[in-house]
């Protein structure tokens, strides 16, 4: 009797191996949608082609790929009869249905549905300009935080430049002096008026177009100056121009931010793809606001054939296209204009569908799970849904300035900058040379004392000047 029992479990293990040999290649169906699935040549590649892939690792599928015939996801008609892939499960056309398919209850019902592969819910997308809320710090939207940020460092430094050493007097009042000597005549007893609040008051009064005394006297504080009235000039310029810009572009605008915002205003029309799961989540929803945002899609007719019209006249403007939000991100990856709103509403799943009561149903969720579990579900999306709109060109007059659209100017003032101060140090070498010639000393010596009398103490450039007064 165990001799029996062994005979028939080899027989039966025999069976089973042989009818895992000889099983059929599946007919799998598919429909193009960027990136699920992508014709390159004559192959087809994308999220859900690199999906199957490690699914036939796991379980050892052979299988073949063809598109669906009437290029549609899957709906039952009034009599009963389901179109699209569904339609091809059902009929015993495919065996699988690999796409972003959404798992429903009335699919469910007719066909086998995996675990989701990919979470999801509904959201819509619209031009930046259109979506963009007006701020309350909106003087400062026409320069970026880091150009705002370039903007006051190039200030301090100018501010800085013309001064370089400040020293605290008896009085405790703060005396800054110039390396120019031309800025006064007497250095150790005239009194300098130009102190650093004068020195950033003068500046200030540049950038508003004003005159602010007093004024450096020296050739290198008139071009340190000079260069900033160009550079004042020319922010002032970029600034207007592009406030200007912004606030005749938002005045043609409201601000959406979400599915309320889209309901409560008439400036722009918004849809979806006709006959498609959002559709019906519209249509058979009871909330009153997406019963009325159902209603107005109807009343007016904005549906749209394909997710490829719903974008187009997204970046065409005075359009929002509702849709998946996991669809919806990878248009914003590829479409810079566009930008999908932060509500997602609805959760659903992506899953794979399967003839009803199929066994491969259950084998594919195993294996989904352990990819999730993995992680290679995550590397897979990162993998197509990565972003190409790093550096893109923006839309003119709809963004803040950025500090590389204005670094020439930048340029030009730290160059006057760097000029300025070398001018000083040369008027402060002639100056040296030209005492050294007088007092018979060495130019060196002047150097070192004219850069004493500025740099160093007030006592130590007083004790200096004692003995050649007491030789007088």
């Amino acid at each position: 009797m165990k001799g029996c029992n062994v005979f028939l479990l080899c027989v039966a293990a025999f069976s089973t191996w042989t009818v895992t040999a000889d099983a059929k290649e599946l007919s799998i169906t598919t429909i193009k949608e960027e990136p699920y699935t992508m014709s390159r040549g004559s192959e087809l590649e994308g999220f859900c082609m690199d999906l199957l892939t490690e699914l036939s690792k796991i379980m050892g599928l052979k299988y073949n790929v063809h598109l669906v015939k009437d290029n549609r996801y899957g709906v039952m008609d009034a009599s009963g009869n389901w179109n699209g892939m569904i339609g091809e499960i059902v009929r015993g056309e495919a065996d699988l249905a690999v796409a972003p398919l959404t798992l429903t209850a009335v699919r469910e019902q007719h066909v086998e549905m995996t675990t989701p592969f990919m979470q999801t819910g509904i959201g819509f997308i619209l031009r930046k300009d259109v979506a963009s809320e007006e701020s309350t710090l909106s003087l400062l939207a026409p320069f970026s935080t880091n150009m705002w940020i370039g903007i006051l460092v190039a200030f301090l430094l100018t501010g800085l430049c013309i001064f370089l050493r400040g020293q605290i007097t008896t009085t405790d009042m703060i005396s800054w002096l110039w390396i120019s000597p031309s800025e006064w005549s007497e250095p150790d007893t005239e009194q300098h008026d130009f102190t650093l609040l004068h020195s950033f008051w003068y500046i200030t009064g540049a950038l508003t177009l004003q005159g602010a005394g007093p004024h450096p006297k020296g050739l290198s504080g008139r071009f340190v100056s000079a260069i900033w009235w160009l550079f004042a000039l020319v922010l002032l310029a970029c600034y207007f121009g592009n406030f200007n810009s912004k606030l005749h572009s938002n005045s043609k605008h409201v601000s959406i931010s979400s599915f309320e915002d889209l309901a409560n205003q008439d400036v722009i029309d918004y849809g979806t793809v006709e006959s498609g799961s959002t559709m019906f989540f519209f249509k058979s929803s009871k909330n009153p606001l997406l019963e009325r945002i159902y209603q107005n899609m109807e009343r007016k007719k904005s549906f749209v054939s394909s997710m490829e019209e719903g974008l187009r006249r997204a970046q065409e403007g005075n359009f929002a296209f509702i849709g998946e939000a996991v669809s919806l991100d990878l248009a914003v990856a590829r479409y810079c204009k566009l930008v999908r709103s932060q509500e997602v509403i609805g959760m659903r799943g992506y899953a794979i569908a399967a003839p009803l009561g199929s066994l491969l149903a259950k084998n594919l969720t195993v294996a989904i799970l352990s990819l999730s579990e993995s992680g290679t579900l995550t590397f897979l999306q990162q993998k197509w849904w990565a972003s190409s709109c790093l550096g893109a060109n923006r839309a003119h007059g709809s963004e803040a300035l950025q500090p590389h659209d204005l670094r020439g100017v930048f340029l030009l003032l730290g160059l006057g900058l760097g000029v300025g101060l070398l001018l000083a140090l040369l008027e402060l070498l002639s100056r040296a040379r030209n005492q050294a010639k007088d007092g018979k000393k060495s130019c060196c010596s002047e150097l070192t004392a004219e850069l004493n009398r500025r740099f160093g103490s007030r006592e130590a450039s007083t004790e200096e000047d004692i003995p050649d007064k007491s030789k007088a």
